[in-house]
């Protein structure tokens, strides 16, 4: 097997040739979307109608599917969006929205028989923009069916408003909270906190836009920064104003206006076709029983998101592929180990996630594998290790990253050890980049009269005393270490993107791209979702476009009987098993564009080290 620095010189070689590979892979269609090549199919959905024979062998199934999977027929997909939305797939013990499942559930009703259209209730959501888009493409996928789909939506914003206006039909009632106002980016800065407080933090940044330093060291914004986050919110707002303008079919125009007119009643937002109508919930239930023909008195046969999640595919002929194709999730921040047996530590674990990886690996089941990543990033080592063990897999199987709301520094590190990446228009990437810190907290100590002695051997026995400065010497020694754990990075994403090393300097700098973006500038290949990333997985592993694969999840809560019961007695008592928050991070209406994966700020104050985040 080649070493690294055989495969860097070779792709170093081809780096040209590659550069302009990837400036016609870059070209983008009206929509923002990656035009359809020989290279990377589209995996548009496209609804076909069952044959007679096959919808008498689905009908004969359903006849016979469990209690709890029986749905009457003449209904309604009722679901409700609100809150978080993860992309791992959800155990029957586990709470909370889940957007395989939120997909998954929208193809079902498409082809189930029993379900005459969706009733979804939309408030306000926490997750990026790569998620609702996700779900928007799948409403959109589910109106080819012919059923309807409503949307009813009491308090909204832009990301809400975003799905809504996918639906055939979009109420709200009169009292509804709502604002299309426009978007903003905030950025938080503590060095003023630790200055009053006498703790002193010590950082080397390389990357002049890696800003996970700058919100602890300064007390304002520097240019790079705001240069970063004035991007993100154009690329979002862009993106907003062009999609909406084409569903709604009023000119770019007269969005911008309506958004700076600072529209605050209901009734201009029906009066200017933003809403179908303001009615409350009892009134749009009205409306879907005259669609179904039901009287009044009846009651509306609804189905519910979480006992439809327990309808199987296979029932509705959707399965039957015997080409399988592996899916491994990865969210979350990176650590290298786990916690403990009843309370297993979230976000990706190295070790478990290269557990996975090694056993498709070794199976000649798995025609080609799909990476799912969701993640600001973590640990340094815990990156490392998965992206050599990534590599190692796209040496035997085509491999597919595919991104979600956020792929950035380790999330990133990972992803570029696949053959193509994918990722949504505002999917947040790259942040190749390295911070490493030390806090100082002697004037702390003194003024608490906190003393620690040190009693050490060699050179750099106490390197990370947390009670002084560094030594020059320390000093030096500290800021090697981060240019050596840059270059690394730096080098590794050159190689895997076949890219010249000036190149992806250029690009690098610790720097936070969209997808739209980062497709121009070599970092991503296509974008779109999770079809997308299996059209191109079935093409890569030679599976003709047109026949089915079995898509099989590696990465289900699995759950033991210790802990299940744990979780429920935790949940009893209101003990919050959680010790993180989100950490030094800017917001973006939403969007948590997350430099850290240490805890919050006050838990900050306790680390003496950070590698790269």
């Amino acid at each position: 097997m080649a070493s690294s620095s055989e495969i860097l010189e070779s792709n170093l070689e081809t780096a040209k040739n590659q550069e302009e590979k990837v400036d016609l892979k870059a070209e983008l269609d009206d929509n923002g979307s990656l035009r359809s090549n020989g290279d990377y199919p589209t995996g548009e959905f496209e609804f076909k109608k069952p044959s007679a024979w096959k919808s008498f062998v689905v009908n004969l199934r359903l006849l016979t599917a469990f209690p709890w999977q029986r749905v009457r027929r003449g209904s309604v997909l009722n679901i409700k969006l609100r809150g978080k939305i993860s992309d791992q797939v959800k155990s029957r013990f586990s709470s909370g929205l889940s957007l395989p499942q939120i997909c998954e559930n929208l193809i079902k009703a498409a082809y189930d028989p029993r379900i005459s259209g969706v009733y979804l209730h939309i408030e306000t959501l926490k997750c990026g923009w790569a998620k609702i888009e996700e779900i928007r493409r799948h409403i959109l996928d589910f109106r080819k069916s012919g059923k309807f789909i409503v949307g009813y939506a009491p308090v909204w914003h832009e990301k809400e408003y975003y799905i809504g206006c996918a639906c055939d039909e979009l109420y709200a009632p009169p009292s509804a909270y709502f604002s299309l106002y426009g978007f903003k980016a905030q950025a938080s800065f503590i060095g003023g906190v630790l200055e009053k407080v006498g703790v002193e933090p010590q950082i080397e940044r390389i990357g002049k836009y890696k800003s996970m330093g700058d919100r602890i060291t300064r007390k304002n914004i520097s240019e790079e920064d705001r240069e970063v986050l004035t991007t993100l919110v154009d690329n979002v707002y862009e993106n907003w104003v062009n999609t909406v303008s084409q569903s709604k079919g009023k000119k770019k125009e007269d969005i911008e206006s309506f958004i700076n007119e600072g529209v605050y009643q209901i009734e201009k937002l029906k009066e200017d076709g933003w809403i179908t109508d303001i009615k409350y919930d009892d009134e749009v239930t009205s409306i879907l029983k005259k669609k179904l023909g039901i009287s009044e008195k009846k009651k509306l046969p609804l189905v519910s998101y979480k006992k439809y999640s327990g309808v199987r595919k296979w029932r509705l002929g959707l399965t039957g592929g015997k080409h399988q194709i592996a899916v491994i999730r990865a969210s979350g921040s990176i650590s290298r180990t786990g916690g403990s047996f009843f309370e297993p530590k979230s976000g990706i674990v190295a070790e478990k996630f290269i557990e996975k990886i090694r056993k498709v690996k070794k199976s000649k089941r798995y025609k080609a594998v799909i990476i799912r990543i969701d993640s600001p990033g973590g640990e340094a080592l815990a990156s490392d290790l998965m992206w050599r063990e990534i590599c190692l897999l796209a040496e035997s199987k085509p491999v597919i990253a595919s991104m979600v709301d956020m792929a950035a520094s380790g999330g990133y590190y990972m992803a570029m050890a696949a053959q193509t990446i994918v990722s949504e228009n505002l999917t947040l990437t790259g942040s190749i980049g390295v911070v490493k810190l030390k806090f100082n907290f002697g004037k702390l100590h003194e003024r608490i009269g906190f003393n620690n002695e040190i009693v050490s051997k060699g050179r750099f026995a106490d390197l990370y005393a947390a009670d002084r400065p560094f030594r020059p010497e320390e000093e030096k020694l500290f800021a090697e270490s981060a240019h050596n754990t840059y270059k690394r990075f730096r080098d590794k994403a050159a190689t895997s993107r076949s890219m010249s090393v000036d190149k992806m300097e250029e690009i690098a700098q610790g720097r936070v791209w969209t997808g739209k973006d980062a497709v121009s500038r070599g970092l991503v290949d296509a974008i779109g979702g999770f079809s997308r990333a299996v059209a191109i997985a079935k093409h890569k592993a030679n599976i003709p476009h047109h026949k089915k694969v079995t898509l099989v999840e590696l990465s289900k809560q699995s759950l033991s009987l210790p802990q299940i019961l744990f979780r429920m007695m935790t949940s009893a008592i209101g003990v919050d098993g959680s010790t993180s928050s989100d950490g030094v991070q800017a917001r973006m209406d939403g969007i948590m564009f997350e430099e850290s994966s240490l805890p919050d700020p006050i838990f900050n104050l306790l680390k003496d080290y950070l590698s790269f985040a």
